[in-house]
């Protein structure tokens, strides 16, 4: 078995409907909801990074993973919750046991904790569905499983800071990369869709610590800030591509200077935030700068500023009306996450520092190989290979390969067999289980004889 103990990686077990996917949604629903399109809404993830109290973690729902349908024989759900088990085991650090406070102790329940007992992990219980404080009193019932146990209900959110507090003072200490080598964020644009104003506005506001650096003037091009406290704060440049002075020389001199600027920017930059204007929208010189942020492979999230004048020139303008046209003007940054802020006003201007900082943890995501082959096997299921000149395209297995951009290795049959089609629907798997928002994905496809048996 693989060794995981050093990691910061936890997972979701437990029996069938004890609400283990509602657990996990509750525990980073709200990072997810921050760079959805729609407010409050929570996507199914097979794993996603999870804070508290500023520190992070990985966290698996081990619920997305299984194959219990909706009628199936008493071995089989037997099999699948020990499947389950196995691949908290295989792929986590720490285990959250969820089970169901209003059925009490049930044998599947005992099961789990046999498999859990052996495996050495740090295990804690989340009695689920106690929703309400009466409930509470039967939490000793859980106690003969051998694990701390908590009362906790997903959907009436109690109980969970008990269980993360105990959970997070548990972790192994945090690696913080960025300390010695801070994330780039370049924020581009064309000229007056309001990059400057956003960032004197972002800098201002309490979310972000801002260096104080002697000699920093307005032609720095990099400004040292911070996201979060402590040792997992996340510490960044900012690349300001608006500072570009005007060239007495020509207009023609301006405009090659400020895109140099901004091709420079776009290529040190780990997250790249570019801004439009809501009033006119993307315009040909802002597709260009979309193609250099794909062609660069750089994390992306789409700013689309001056919203409240735009709502002022037509009231019946809405987020949802103007995300289409938006989406089919940039087909190919529909990955990038869009939120609607005004610089002027202050309007989201909180909510897009978490998004800057949630986009660049997705372009650093790291999936363990167990969780991502049986996505690849599930999505094999229900979309099988394609075929070409007679013979079907065989997945046998597939790793991770890089970050920041994101990289898999598939490992195949024959490559020549795969369909741009079938690619882009593995894409959209991988994107439906683990997010990603912001980061560009590559496949790479390596033919490789079935590993003998």
């Amino acid at each position: 078995m693989e060794e995981t103990k050093s990691k910061r990686v936890v997972a979701i077990v437990g029996r069938p409907n004890v609400g283990k996917s509602a657990l996990f949604n509750r525990l980073v629903g709200r990072r997810v909801s921050i760079v959805h399109e729609e407010v409050g809404v929570t996507r199914d993830r097979v794993a996603c990074e999870a804070s508290w109290n500023d520190q992070r973690f990985e966290l698996i729902d081990t619920g997305g993973l299984g194959h219990f349908g909706k009628q199936v024989a008493p071995d089989q759900i037997v099999a699948g919750t020990e499947q389950q088990a196995e691949i908290a085991i295989a792929d986590a650090s720490f285990i959250i046991f969820v089970t169901d406070i209003t059925a009490g102790v049930a044998p599947l329940d005992e099961e789990v904790a046999r498999i859990l007992h052996q495996s050495g992990r740090t295990v804690i219980l989340a009695a689920n569905k106690a929703d309400n404080p009466d409930r509470d009193e039967t939490i000793y019932e859980f106690d003969r499983l051998g694990f701390p146990a908590f009362p906790v209900s997903a959907i009436q959110n109690r109980g969970i800071s008990e269980l993360l507090e105990n959970l997070v003072s548990q972790l192994p200490k945090e690696e913080n990369p960025t300390e010695k080598t801070p994330l780039r964020v370049a924020v581009v644009g064309r000229p007056n869709a309001g990059k400057s104003s956003y960032i004197n506005r972002l800098l201002k506001s309490d979310r972000v610590i801002v260096s104080d650096v002697p000699g920093t003037t307005r032609d720095s091009v990099e400004i040292p800030f911070t996201i979060g406290k402590g040792e997992s704060a996340r510490h960044y440049q900012l690349i300001d591509t608006a500072g570009v002075q005007k060239d007495t020389r020509s207009k023609g001199a301006v405009d090659w200077f400020s895109n140099l600027r901004t091709d420079k920017a776009i290529e040190r930059a780990d997250v790249v935030v570019m801004v439009l204007d809501a009033e006119t929208g993307p315009t040909s010189r802002d597709k260009k700068v979309a193609a250099k942020i794909i062609d660069a492979q750089k994390g992306c999230m789409l700013l689309i500023n001056k919203w409240d004048l735009a709502q002022d020139a037509d009231d019946e303008i809405t987020q949802t009306k103007y995300l289409p046209a938006l989406r089919e003007a940039l087909p190919f940054l529909g990955f990038a996450p869009v939120l609607f802020v005004s610089a002027k006003s202050g309007y989201n201007i909180k909510r897009s520092i978490e998004a800057i900082d949630y986009v660049a943890a997705q372009t650093r995501v790291e999936i363990t190989t167990g969780v991502l082959n049986r996505v690849i096997e599930q999505a094999c299921e229900k979309y099988p290979p394609p075929v070409a000149h007679g013979k079907r395209l065989k997945v046998y297995y597939a790793t991770q390969t890089g970050t920041n951009p994101i990289y898999f290795k598939v490992f195949v049959n024959n490559p020549e067999y795969a369909r741009s089609n079938w690619l882009a629907y593995l894409q959209n798997q991988f994107r439906d289980a683990f997010g990603l928002e912001g980061a560009p994905i590559f496949i790479k496809l390596v033919a490789r004889s079935r590993p003998k048996k």
